[in-house]
């Protein structure tokens, strides 16, 4: 490979630079001391680990088995999985790391990889930031968790503006099953309903056992009352399908109570990942951004594959889509070379007040600090900050 190639990256991998690093960094900060303070305890997970714990999720999954870089190691001669979601790796955690009996709360932040660049994010290497909470299959863990996200961020101020999207798999999961459909025709379905192909829909479902309630799930996804006027009275007896209903109606009651004026959408056949998921899903959009900000959901049983099924509910973001577009101003100061006592500790008083110091080496001057705001200098025998 030429030199002049060398130092270029793989597409979907970047470098951060200084002041966008010193941004990142703040966000990540100020975040994890946010879920801390809401009693999510902080882990770190290897970016590396044996696939067959990274396929807690990937068996249900296929979207992230197929994000998931695998490499053999040289030391076992087993396959290897570099993380692409740390989720399972909590799931681990929680599982038999650090059993706790009881509800568990988790924090983490972390780069994972991708194969491709996952929907609209152009990265493959996402600065992975979330929360999971195990050990509740009550509501009101559902209900905390979409509200330590939107506080979130608020903290991080990415809040302007912000819509909040809720959906529930178990309408469309209860329903297949109640309509013993094949898994092919399921397929299809969930199809249609994320491309919104109402009138390909209406065709489709012509056949069905339940047509016309499939047909109604689609073309009124996001109105409950009318879903709930226009469905079939049988499909409502099913007890399946009436528990996610009634879920789903009071979540949306209940977040709104605590933010009334968040703007709230419904869509009962949002289907991403609709196999992994087991009950509500949440996800949040900024204005004029197509990619959520943060989303998650409910994956009951997400530890049975490490034997300890339990009920659980989280979300997670990119820290780099977080990333405000404004940097703020870091103020450097310049201190000249020398280790007399009244120029230590002058320079150990400004960093005291926040300021970042950089002393000069050998012969340099203040212009080879080019990010340099101020200069430390000596006026009347006292060392004083002032503007370059």
């Amino acid at each position: 490979m030429p030199i002049s190639e060398t130092w270029l990256l793989p597409d979907g991998v970047a470098d951060v630079l200084p002041e966008q690093a010193q941004v990142i960094e703040t966000l990540r900060r100020d975040a994890l001391d946010f879920l801390a303070s809401r009693g999510y305890q902080l882990v770190y997970t290897p970016f590396i680990e044996y696939i067959e714990s990274l396929s807690s999720l990937s068996e249900s999954n296929q979207d992230l088995d197929l994000a998931t870089f695998k490499v053999i190691d040289q030391l076992s001669g087993r396959l290897l999985g570099v993380r692409a979601d740390m989720t399972p790796q909590v799931a681990r955690i929680d599982a038999h790391v650090h059993p706790v009996v009881g509800v568990a709360r988790y924090c983490y932040a972390g780069t994972v990889l991708h194969t491709k660049p996952q929907g609209f994010n152009t990265t493959r290497a996402p600065l992975q930031l979330g929360a999971e909470l195990f050990g509740s299959d009550s509501i009101d863990a559902d209900v905390e968790m979409i509200d330590v996200m939107l506080n979130l961020l608020k903290t991080t101020q990415n809040h302007e503006g912000i819509h909040l999207d809720l959906g529930h798999v178990g309408l469309f999961r209860s329903l297949v099953k109640h309509a013993k459909l094949s898994k092919a025709t399921e397929r299809q379905l969930s199809d249609l309903y994320q491309r919104k192909a109402l009138p390909e829909l209406a065709e489709f479902t012509a056949s069905l056992k339940f047509g016309q309630d499939f047909y109604v799930l689609g073309r009124y996804a996001s109105d409950l009352d009318t879903l709930e006027a226009k469905l079939s009275g049988e499909v409502f007896e099913n007890h399946q399908f009436k528990q996610a209903f009634d879920a789903l109606k009071a979540t949306k009651a209940e977040i709104q109570a605590r933010w009334p004026d968040l703007d709230i959408g419904i869509d009962v056949v949002e289907l991403r990942s609709y196999h992994y998921h087991t009950g509500l899903m949440y996800a949040v959009y900024a204005p004029n951004r197509a990619a959520p900000l943060a989303q998650g959901g409910r994956y009951d049983g997400i530890g049975e594959h490490f034997g300890r099924a339990r009920p659980a509910t989280g979300f997670s973001c990119d820290l780099y889509a977080l990333k405000t577009s404004q940097l703020e101003p870091v103020s450097v100061v310049v201190a000249p070379k020398g280790t007399q006592t009244d120029l230590v500790k002058a320079i150990e008083q400004t960093r005291a007040l926040g300021f970042s110091v950089v002393q000069l080496l050998g012969n340099d001057d203040p212009q080879s600090i080019p990010h340099a705001t101020h200069q430390l200098v000596q006026q009347a025998g006292e060392w004083v900050v002032t503007h370059i």
